[in-house]
Order: C-alpha cells, then sequence, then structure tokens
C-alpha cells in the first residue's frame, strides 16, 4: 500500500481559493504569477508572487503602504505555515481520498473584510451571479491599486462602503438582505483586524454578533482568511449533500447530518470536506436547472 500523502505542495493551488471567481478585479492569476490587492492595517497594498516550475514561490513583491504587511504575510498565505495533522481515516471514501490525494494545505490572508465582502454577495444567489454582483461592486467603489498591473481595484474602502444607501445597489442586484451585512462589516473594519488574529472558533462566536453573517459567511471567510482547517459552510446548498453522499451514501442529506458525519474529524472537518470534493466527490443533480432572472430586471 502506498504511503499516505501529508500535504500538498503547489502554493498556485493554495492562491487560487482567494480569487472570488476568473472576473475578480482586486485578484488574479496569470503567467506571471499571483496578483492580489487588498486593504491592510498599515493602507492599501498590491502583493506579486511569482510562482516556480514547481509551483512555489520564486519571488514576492509588494506596492503600497500596506506593501511590508503583505510580505510578512507571504508564508500563511501560501500555506507554509499551515501544521499538517495526522489524519484516521474513519470511512472508505476519506481511507481512499487519503491515498490518492495529498491533504489540502489552507492558506490563511489575514484579511477578513476582504474575505467577508465577496462571500456575503454571494449568499443565496449562484456562483456566477455572485461574481458578476462583487464585480460591479468593487469597479464601482474600488480604487486603482498601487503598482504596475492595469486594472487590478482594491476592495471598497470600509467608510466609503458604509456610506452607501441600500437602494444604490439595487441595481447591481444586490436586495436589502445582503445590503445589511455588507454596511455591518464595514461599520465593524476595525475590529476585524484584532478578530483574524483569535482562534477560529472565538472568531465565530464575534462574527456572528453581526447581523446577518452567519455559520455559512463565517465558516468560508475563517477558512480564507484564518486558514482555519475545522470551518464548515454551514447552510451551503451543495456540501450537506455532497458529505452525506460521500459518508452515507445519501445523495441528499441536512446540515445536522452533514455535521454528524464529520465528528470524528472534528478540528479538521474544513479541510475533509475540501478533501472530499478535490477527490471527485458530488452528489448527483436531479431535476433541471433553473431560469436565474438578476433582481436588477425584476
Amino acid at each position: 500500500m502506498a504511503p499516505t500523502p501529508t500535504r500538498d505542495d503547489a502554493a498556485g493551488r493554495v492562491l487560487r481559493s482567494f480569487r472570488a471567481g476568473r472576473g475578480d478585479p482586486t485578484t488574479a492569476l496569470d503567467d506571471t504569477g499571483f496578483w492580489r490587492a487588498t486593504l491592510t492595517p498599515d493602507g492599501p497594498g498590491t502583493l506579486h508572487l511569482r510562482l516556480g516550475v514547481d509551483g512555489q514561490v520564486a519571488d514576492a513583491r509588494a506596492w503600497g503602504a500596506g506593501g511590508d504587511w503583505l510580505l510578512r504575510r507571504v508564508p500563511a498565505l501560501t500555506g507554509t505555515l499551515d501544521v499538517m495533522p495526522t489524519i484516521e481515516a474513519h470511512h472508505p471514501a476519506v481511507a481512499e481520498a487519503l491515498q490518492r490525494y495529498p491533504l489540502p494545505r489552507l492558506g490563511a490572508s489575514g484579511t477578513l473584510f476582504h474575505e467577508l465582502l465577496p462571500t456575503i454577495i454571494a449568499q443565496r444567489i449562484t456562483a456566477g451571479e455572485a461574481v458578476r454582483q462583487w464585480q460591479r461592486v468593487v469597479e464601482a467603489l474600488g480604487e486603482p491599486a498601487p503598482g504596475p498591473r492595469p486594472n487590478l481595484l482594491l476592495p471598497p474602502d470600509p467608510s466609503r462602503l458604509a456610506r452607501q444607501p441600500s437602494w444604490w445597489f439595487h441595481p447591481l442586484g444586490i436586495e436589502r438582505s445582503r445590503v445589511v451585512p455588507l454596511i455591518e462589516v464595514a461599520r465593524h473594519a476595525p475590529r476585524l483586524w484584532e478578530w483574524s488574529e483569535l482562534t477560529g472558533e472565538a472568531c465565530a462566536e464575534r462574527l456572528h454578533l453581526l447581523r446577518g453573517v452567519g455559520q455559512w459567511t463565517s465558516g468560508i471567510a475563517r477558512s480564507l482568511a484564518l486558514g482555519d482547517p475545522d470551518a464548515v459552510a454551514v447552510g451551503d446548498f451543495h456540501i450537506k449533500h455532497t458529505v452525506c453522499y460521500a459518508l452515507a451514501g445519501t445523495p441528499r442529506g441536512t446540515d445536522e447530518q452533514m455535521l454528524e458525519l464529520l465528528q470524528p474529524y472534528a478540528g479538521q472537518r474544513g479541510r475533509i470536506v475540501t478533501l472530499l470534493q478535490r477527490a471527485g466527490w458530488a452528489a448527483p443533480a436531479f431535476g433541471p436547472r433553473q431560469r436565474v432572472l438578476p433582481m436588477s430586471r425584476w
């Protein structure tokens, strides 16, 4: 029997998770490497990581007031600091996945505000809509990023985002139920730097105090900003079905069933979900696809 792989050494795979779709104006992957424009405690900054043929970072450069902060975050961002656990497989699907694939390595951006914005926008809508709406918000409110890359934009400044009335978002397709948490997160942006240094559980407790930030939003944002290996997107339309199908053989399941099945992997539940997805597990689809009518056309 082949030895169980223990880590995924391709930084490029880790970095792809920080891009909110191919149209993300703040984050790009191209022939030159990885680009990200973001806000830091020291101000705006742009990071560029050139990747070698082995998928590792060959060179790192940064621009703007937040450049030094971004450079210090590179080891965490690329998952180099991720401590890989020893996983005991409690189910044949997990055992098979561990034999075929290395454990997913998790990066931690430290930019909780940045990760929360596209995640909130993606609440209760399709992935395609979420990408388009995030792009529109950034193009309308984001400033040009420092550095040499054209068309790269910063996420909206929290104070500017917080000033927008709810009706301003309607032509972009974003209804009030998602505007509320966007504004709430913007108003609490200074606290988010402190929360991003907490454990996943402590960060979740604070995030859930914000209106409109539930388990799904918190789970995704914590996975990206903190590299929390236990973060699970509870409430996701697909993930609960995938886990229940892989671990119980049922094509449909509930969040409660999913969490019960993942209990043996407590502390690493999010990493196990990612491993199952990487191994190709997905619940079978039933019925025709529904036609999506953007809210701006209601």
